[in-house]
């Protein structure tokens, strides 16, 4: 299989009204999905924002744990997030990506609003061998990614459901890892 890059998108998302809104990045997010980026293998895990004081907050905490000290205090979460990177829209984090690859990405979507889907991560993962190229993962935040996002897609990866079919609303992280176990897991 390719390369798969991931990406949290705080802009475009909408908010519970429909509204596009540029959700606040959490130090949460940066830390633990990088865990499992690195935990899968993921070639580059971009934070996409487009506010410079979301800018300054996330080039902070990846510069901490740069520093001597820090680094050597944990060094696990040092190796977890040297695959991090910030990214001011999905259009720079999508080219960077093909710049990588000397391709253009196969561009995939998660979220349990949409109105259709194109299969789960068995049929991603089928998709990207059968295509010879590499995959961009995008991850809403909020009430998930907006149409402006969605209708790039190649594709658009089923819902993870529970068994509790009156709830579904896991936190980004925990569906980051689930997708991640499925695409990239050995199991």
């Amino acid at each position: 299989m390719k390369n798969l890059y991931l990406g949290l998108v705080h802009y475009p998302i909408n908010n519970k009204r429909g509204e596009v809104v540029t959700t606040s990045v959490t130090n949460l997010d940066i830390h633990d999905i990088a865990r499992s980026c690195k935990t899968f293998n993921v070639e580059k895990y971009f934070i996409i924002t487009p506010l410079e004081a979301q800018q300054s907050l996330v080039n902070r905490i990846l510069g901490h744990w740069e520093q001597d000290k820090a680094s050597l205090y944990n060094p696990d979460r040092q190796d977890a997030l040297e695959i991090a990177q910030l990214a001011d829209s999905v259009e720079t984090a999508f080219a960077e990506v093909t710049e990588l690859e000397g391709q253009r990405p196969l561009l995939a979507v998660t979220g349990a609003n949409f109105q259709r889907f194109d299969g789960n991560a068995k049929a991603l993962k089928l998709k990207m061998e059968i295509d010879n190229r590499p995959c961009l993962l995008l991850f809403g935040t909020g009430w998930g990614l907006n149409a402006t996002v969605i209708e790039q897609a190649d594709f658009m990866l089923d819902p993870i459901f529970g068994i509790n079919h009156n709830y579904n609303h896991l936190s980004v992280r925990s569906a980051v890892a689930i997708y991640l176990d499925r695409l990239q897991g050995g199991q």
